[in-house]
């Protein structure tokens, strides 16, 4: 063989292999810009998760009331900014880079994961303490309406009592009586005046010594008096009497008979009597006189 067709050989095998050089740098430049473009797509993709898991820390935040907690939201919102900051600033061209940026998403969302899972569980719990909190509220409500209720009945009761306890004077009679103890026709003659009143049995009625007040009223309502220190408390107050009786009451029915002297100038009309024990008033009756 000739030098000729041996150079023509050597161009021709040269030539094949430019062709297959040039055919694997296209190749290589094609598959580079797919996973550049590839890579490009991803790290959008990873720019946007991060970002919205930076927002969930923050919501996450507002639903606590836990400072220590919230503490700990707050240093894993700041790392994911700042890993969202380093995702930004990487170049699409940078696989190794974003390849580590992607596990450190794959990281931070199982750690969101977690505390979402965590938050969720104590908004439920105080959920039902909050419930169980009210329903306490509300027995607590209904206990004391109850007790104002039982206490209000208590007191009626008790009203009841007192007043069944209470002594009652009845078949009141006033006579007017002249100096010889007949009955005064006309007012001038009248030297004493008797009352005479039916005590009540009452059997819840407490027993014992008892001071009888009657308070004699003349037409002016002026009660009449022996001195202005005969006085006996009735409501808050003290007032004036015309006799004092003691007696001992046992429960029973008993007759009272008192009588009140004239000393002074009485006047014709009406008069009223009134009868008071354990400071109530227990019975009142009127006569008239011409």
């Amino acid at each position: 063989m000739d030098k000729n067709k041996k150079l023509i050989i050597v161009i021709i095998i040269l030539a094949v292999i430019a062709g297959g050089v040039s055919f694997f740098a296209v190749h290589e430049a094609q598959k580079n810009k797919e996973m550049s473009e590839l890579f490009a797509v991803e790290k959008e993709e990873m720019e946007n998760e991060y970002s919205t898991f930076a927002t969930q820390y923050d919501e996450l935040q507002i639903q606590i009331n836990n400072d220590s907690l919230r503490e700990k939201l707050e240093s894993e919102k700041l790392k994911t900014q700042r890993l969202l900051e380093e995702l930004r600033q990487v170049k699409s061209s940078n696989a190794a880079e974003i390849m580590r940026l992607k596990k450190e998403l794959k990281t931070v969302r199982a750690v969101l994961r977690t505390y979402v899972i965590q938050i969720d569980s104590l908004n439920r719990l105080n959920a039902e303490l909050t419930k169980e909190n009210q329903e306490v509220k509300n027995k607590y409500s209904a206990a004391t309406a109850q007790i104002s209720t039982l206490s209000k009945e208590k007191k009626s009761l008790n009203e009841k009592v007192s007043l069944a306890a209470q002594l009652d004077a009845t078949n009141i009679i006033v006579n007017p009586m002249n100096k010889r103890g007949k009955t005064a026709r006309k007012v001038k003659d009248v030297k004493k005046i008797s009352i005479q009143f039916t005590i009540v049995k009452n059997i819840t009625a407490e027993t014992g010594n008892k001071t009888l007040y009657i308070r004699i009223a003349k037409p002016d309502n002026d009660i009449l008096t022996k001195s202005e220190a005969n006085t006996f408390a009735y409501e808050d107050r003290n007032i004036g009497y015309s006799i004092k009786k003691y007696i001992e009451y046992t429960g029973e029915e008993q007759t009272v008979t008192v009588y009140w002297n004239v000393e002074e100038f009485l006047p014709s009309g009406n008069y009223r009597v009134y009868i008071f024990a354990d400071g109530n008033m227990i019975g009142q009756g009127s006569f008239s006189m011409k």
